[in-house]
């Protein structure tokens, strides 16, 4: 069975790698992460893990619903910027968390 050929296109090996990298360094950043947290029990470690997770999610679920699923690239994309546009919120929430908390 011959595969499509947006499957052979260069673009999309180069999406599926990068998507993976991705993956692999956000799955590698939120365990070290969350090891943090569990090690200092320091609110801004615990809300830092969710927010990479959520980058990291929503680079693997934009990659996923356009390369299992077929759905459209800008829709896909769009999927990914809301997650990383939240991400990005809880990181710097981080960031200010223990400010905010009076300590």
């Amino acid at each position: 069975m011959a595969l499509p050929y947006e499957m052979l296109h260069p673009s999309t090996v180069l999406l599926v790698a990068t998507k993976t990298l991705t993956l692999a360094c956000g799955l590698v950043l939120t365990t070290l992460t969350c090891r943090a947290y569990r090690r200092t029990r320091a609110t801004a470690m615990r809300v830092l893990s969710v927010g990479i997770g959520l980058v990291t999610a929503g680079a693997v679920l934009a990659g996923s619903l356009n390369q299992l699923l077929g759905v459209p690239l800008v829709v896909s994309t769009a999927v990914e910027s809301v997650f990383t546009a939240a991400g990005f919120l809880v990181m710097t929430y981080s960031l200010y968390s223990d400010r905010l908390a009076g300590s």
